[in-house]
Order: structure tokens, then C-alpha cells, then sequence
């Protein structure tokens, strides 16, 4: 029960991490990327948002993977 929890706590924490890095990403780059990209037009904040999230759970998931690792029996 002990691992399972760690486990649990270490995703959780990384989700606080991706929330803070997604608030970010939303209040000050999108609005600047929304600025250099105009020819998009509305469509330009759900693709940078759907990159963003996309690109934050590559990262999320990678760092998981690696903090686990195989267990060696």
C-alpha cells in the first residue's frame, strides 16, 4: 500500500507542476503567440493550447516513466 501511495503522490505532484506551467502558458505566452500569429485568426489559441497540452503530457509522462523505471526482480 506504501508504493501505491508514493506512486499517487509523485503523479499528483506533477499535475500541480503541469497546472502551474499551463496557467502560465495560457496568461502570458499564448496571448503573445496569439499577437505574432494574426493569419490564424480564432483558431489560433485551441492549437497552441492543444500543442501546449500535448507537449506537458510528453513531459509529465517521460518524467514518470523515468522516476519508476523497470523493477529489476
Amino acid at each position: 500500500m506504501g508504493e501505491r501511495l508514493k506512486v499517487f503522490a509523485f503523479v499528483a505532484l506533477l499535475g500541480f507542476f503541469a497546472g502551474i506551467i499551463a496557467d502560465i502558458t495560457a496568461t502570458y505566452v499564448i496571448p503573445a503567440l496569439i499577437l505574432l500569429l494574426p493569419s490564424l485568426g480564432v483558431i489560433t489559441r485551441y492549437m497552441l493550447s492543444g500543442l501546449a497540452g500535448a507537449f506537458l503530457t510528453l513531459i509529465l509522462v517521460s518524467i514518470w516513466a523515468y522516476v519508476t523505471g523497470p523493477k529489476e526482480t
